[in-house]
Parts: structure tokens; C-alpha cells; sequence
């Protein structure tokens, strides 16, 4: 997008994330929701940052996304990210109130969907997150699907995660991600990660084993007109997951107690986290930081890829 464009946009830029945008350099987008409704505060603040220093640390530039004061920012200060972390009622955005909140002056947070939307508006392509939303379980009769699924297929950001949550149908988000017609590629190996573990027991429909690969394909996508972005289910490290079989029966019994409660619609995430880092003694969120943390490394180096494909 041409700086005339972005300029008529409610959009302000970090000084670091402007010049980099200017110059060409790799740019990483990142979500604000792990800050706000992931984590309590510090926690959350020192994850964002670690999350950002890894980014740096790979030679891009982050871009933590999120909306205050009526306007979309491209990258926090350090004294906005302490406002987020430390902030109440703050709304979590996908496509379908990200306007509202701008227009009402209200905090918001971007989910996966709506830091897409942005991330593409500001000329940002590679966004790092945990994992994505998908077809939640009993979607046959609930029509619970993320916001996230048709948002791969619009915006032409590539995202960077370990998979979809585990709490999610995998095989029904597989065949919406299909329909859609959105690259689903494994990062290094065949199978489909799991989030919180390495393998889902499903084969990913695409496997490629370097970033240049990964930058390429993003941009050959662009040359070809076609709209939307990819998925990169990058593998939780070996040392950080919780294997399948011992995840398996926490998520069954979290999953029963929401429904034995009644949560639904967007409250089920959160309650399904939050009750699987209790019954995991905690280990459940060491390990979302750790493939966060994994993610943005890759994300980085394909950003880097994808900038020097450009020069």
C-alpha cells in the first residue's frame, strides 16, 4: 500500500516499524490478544517482550498490533505496552468489530483475524502467533467457526504458527482451510502440529523445509493474483511439547466442563486455556510461550527472505 493510502488510514506507525516499511527491511506483525487475554499482568508484558526481543534478535523489526485512542498501532511503545497489559474491558477484535471499536475510541485487542486485516493494511506480510482458530468441536450444530479460517483466504499475510489450537476439530479446520483454498504448509516435517504438540496424527497438505521456500511461495501467490495468505504450522521444539497422548485427556475433560457450564461463542477459548493450564500445573502455558517464541524465529527469517526477494 502506497504511503498516500496508509496515510488517509486511522493508523499510526512505530518510528522503528515506519523506517523499516520505508526501507524495505523485514517486518514482523504480531498479535495483541496473547497480551490482554492470554496472560495476567506482568507476565503478559514480559512475554510480549521476550516475543519481540526474539524478532530483533533474527534481524526483523516487530510490530505488536493492537487499537488505542481511535487508532490502529503498527508497533507499541514501551509505555503503550504497559497500558494494554495493565488495561480492563479491553475488546478483542476479529473482522467484525475492529471498525466499531475504532469508531466508538474504545481499547481493542487484535485476534488472529483482525491482525491480519491490519498487518496487510500497513504493507506488513509475515505475521507470527501461538496458533490459529478453526472449526471448534460440534460445529455441525453450533456453526462455531473462527473468524480466522476466511480471513487466510482474504488477507495475503503469511502466518506463522504452531498449528491450530488442539482444542479445535483439526480434521473439519484442514477441510475449511481446503475450501478456502489456503495453503496449509508444515514447516520440516509431514505432519500437522498440534499446537501444544508436535504432531496432530494428520498429514499437512504441504511440507517445505526452509523460509526461502516459504518467502517464494508468498510471493509467487502475489504474481499469480491470487487473493489470501498461507498458514506455516511450525512444530513446537522437541524439549517444550506436551505429547499428544498426555494432552489428549486434559482437553477432554476441560472441554466437558464447558459445556457442562455452559460457555459458548467467544468465551470458549479463554475458559478451555485457562482450565488446561490448571490441570497441567501450569505446563500448558511454558509450552504456548515457547512455540511463540519458535515462531517468531521463523517468521523472521522468512520476513528477511521475503525483503531480500524484493531488493
Amino acid at each position: 500500500m502506497t504511503q498516500t493510502k496508509t496515510a488517509e488510514l486511522p493508523m499510526t506507525f512505530h518510528p522503528d516499524v515506519a523506517a523499516a516499511l520505508r526501507d524495505g527491511r523485514p517486518v514482523v506483525a504480531l498479535e495483541s490478544t496473547i497480551i490482554t487475554h492470554g496472560m495476567p499482568f506482568p507476565q503478559n508484558v514480559e512475554a510480549a517482550r521476550a516475543v519481540e526481543a526474539e524478532v530483533r534478535a533474527h534481524g526483523a523489526v516487530p510490530a505488536t498490533i493492537a487499537v488505542m485512542d481511535g487508532q490502529i498501532h503498527i508497533g507499541l511503545t514501551d509505555a503503550a505496552l504497559d497500558a494494554l497489559g495493565q488495561a480492563q474491558h479491553v475488546m478483542k477484535l476479529s473482522r467484525a468489530d475492529l471498525a466499531a471499536c475504532l469508531a466508538m475510541g474504545r481499547m481493542g485487542a487484535t485476534t488472529v483475524a483482525a491482525t491480519m486485516i491490519c498487518a496487510a493494511l500497513a504493507g506488513i506480510s509475515v505475521f507470527a502467533t501461538g496458533g490459529i482458530g478453526g472449526v471448534h468441536r460440534g460445529a455441525e450444530t453450533t456453526f462455531d467457526i473462527s473468524a480466522d479460517l476466511p480471513e487466510l483466504a482474504a488477507s495475503a499475510v503469511t502466518v506463522v504458527a504452531a498449528g491450530a489450537k488442539a482444542i479445535l476439530d483439526l480434521p473439519k479446520t484442514l477441510e475449511v482451510l481446503e475450501t478456502q483454498g489456503v495453503p496449509v504448509i508444515a514447516y520440516g516435517q509431514d505432519d500437522f502440529p498440534a499446537f501444544w504438540s508436535r504432531s496432530s496424527g494428520l498429514k499437512a497438505p504441504l511440507r517445505m523445509d526452509s523460509a526461502a521456500q516459504i518467502a517464494a511461495a508468498h510471493l509467487m501467490r502475489g504474481r499469480l493474483g491470487l487473493p489470501g495468505g498461507q498458514l506455516v504450522a511450525n512444530p513446537i521444539p522437541e524439549a517444550d511439547e506436551i505429547a499428544r497422548a498426555e494432552i489428549t485427556p486434559v482437553i477432554e475433560t476441560a472441554l466437558a466442563e464447558a459445556e457442562a457450564a455452559g460457555i459458548a461463542a467467544k468465551e470458549v477459548t479463554p475458559f478451555l486455556l485457562d482450565r488446561i493450564f490448571a490441570l497441567t500445573d501450569g505446563r500448558s502455558l511454558q509450552s504456548n510461550i515457547a512455540l511463540v517464541l519458535n515462531n517468531a524465529r521463523l517468521a523472521a527469517a522468512i520476513a528477511t527472505e521475503i525483503a531480500a526477494m524484493r531488493a
